[in-house]
Parts: C-alpha cells; sequence; structure tokens
C-alpha cells in the first residue's frame, strides 16, 4: 500500500506564513481598540494580548514594544487608505492637482473613519507619516510641483511641512472642534495661496469635486465602521455661492 505523500515543504512555508500574518492582523486589530480606550502611551503589552486572546510569547514573535506596535499599526492603515488614494490621485496630469486631491482624499477619509483619525492624530506624524509612503508619495508630488514651477516655495522639505502639518492638525481639528463639512477644502486653498500659487486658482483646485475612491478592504480597516461619506463633491458649487461669484 502506497503511503499518502507528505505536505511539500513549500505548503507549510505557506501554510505557517498565512498563520504567522493572521496572528499579526489580529494583534494589529487589538491594538487599535485598546489604543482608542485607553490611548498610545497609557496600554501595555498585557493590555493588547488580553484583548488579542494570545500569550506573551506570540506578541514577541511580531512585535518588541508597544511602540514598534503602534508604528506598525499607523503604518498599516495609512498604507490600506493609500491603497485606494493614490491610483485616483495618479490620474491627475498636474502635481498641484494630485497633492491638493491627495491631502483632501486622506482627510475625508479620517471623517469616514474617526477611529483611524483619532489613533493618527494622537500618536502624531513622527510615528504616522516621517518616513512612511505618505511621506513618500506626498513629496514626489511635490517636488513634480517645484521642477515644474507651479508653486514658489523652493524647498521639497518646506512645502512638504506646510501640507503634512495642514492634514494631520485639520484631521485633529475637524474630529475635535466645531468646524464646517469643508474645511479640508478651505484648508488646501489656503496652503496653496501660501505656495504661491493665485487665489482664484487655489480656490478653484481646493474645491474640485472629489473622485469616489474604493471602498477600504485592507484587514484593520475592514473591521471598522465606516460613516456615510458627506458630499465634497458639491463643494465648489457651496464654496462659489459663499463667495458671491455667479
Amino acid at each position: 500500500m502506497t503511503r499518502p505523500l507528505e505536505p511539500s515543504v513549500d505548503h507549510r512555508v505557506r501554510v505557517g506564513a498565512k498563520r504567522r500574518e493572521t496572528t499579526r492582523v489580529r494583534l494589529l486589530q487589538s491594538a487599535l481598540q485598546v489604543f482608542t480606550n485607553k490611548g498610545p502611551e497609557a496600554t501595555t503589552i498585557d493590555d493588547v494580548i488580553a484583548a488579542a486572546g494570545v500569550s506573551r510569547g506570540t506578541f514577541y514573535n511580531h512585535f518588541r514594544t508597544t511602540d514598534e506596535l503602534s508604528l506598525a499599526l499607523a503604518t498599516s492603515m495609512s498604507d490600506e487608505v493609500l491603497a485606494v488614494v493614490d491610483p485616483v490621485v495618479l490620474t491627475f496630469a498636474d502635481p498641484v492637482h494630485r497633492f491638493s486631491i491627495g491631502t483632501r482624499l486622506y482627510m475625508h477619509t479620517s471623517l469616514r473613519y474617526p477611529q483611524w483619525g483619532r489613533f493618527i492624530t494622537t500618536v502624531g506624524t513622527r510615528v504616522a507619516a516621517r518616513g512612511q509612503m505618505i511621506d513618500q508619495h506626498l513629496k514626489r508630488d511635490l517636488e513634480s510641483a517645484l521642477v515644474a514651477r507651479r508653486v514658489t516655495v523652493t524647498d521639497l522639505l518646506v512645502a512638504r511641512d506646510i501640507v503634512m502639518g495642514a492634514i494631520f492638525y485639520g484631521i485633529e481639528t475637524m474630529l475635535t472642534e466645531p468646524t464646517h463639512e469643508h474645511h479640508a477644502e478651505q484648508l488646501t486653498a489656503t496652503f496653496l495661496r501660501g505656495m504661491g500659487v493665485a487665489a482664484d486658482e487655489a480656490d478653484a483646485i481646493a474645491y474640485l469635486p472629489l473622485p469616489e475612491i474604493a471602498p477600504l478592504r485592507g484587514p484593520i480597516f475592514s473591521s471598522l465602521p465606516a460613516r456615510r461619506r458627506k458630499g465634497p463633491a458639491v463643494a465648489k458649487k457651496k464654496a462659489v455661492a459663499r463667495r458671491g461669484v455667479g
């Protein structure tokens, strides 16, 4: 009688890798819940492993500290957002349009997923942005705008800091302070003027109808409730009415 073939090494490796990734995602999802309830600074490893239902050894197989976990969570969630935002951004030829649309889409996504928005503003740009994909994509489009002389800021990092600061502080304002539904658009128009774009053009760019983006189906966002998107697509009409332009 022929003995059944044992599973191949490749199969065992794939199964092990899938199991490891499943555990890592569970730790990240659990961390987000704990961070939301206690704040990243007050969260301990014991809090996370209790929420995830894993052992301390399993935690250390993936992360050494809660700071490392926080960085991994911020990176994973931002990358999930950019995976659907950047393909839309890249459909625009003008680099000023690209980073303006990208800024607004990122900010409006934080309103749809306020748990994520509160997390990234709590950990700050050092964890959530510096050196991450959002930083790389923003510098890509800003550099193109500088080369094309579409903006008058002469230093790439200065331009990056202007926009990145607006994104993160703006998200925090939209989530924690009374404001209006077009805060992101007014913020975008203001930093465009500050970067040398003429006022009328800055307003026109900032209030372009926002394209629809695909649903966020990544492993972290798929576990989160999403608020219904409001209507930034009609932002320009409302802005024109406010300015009294016929």
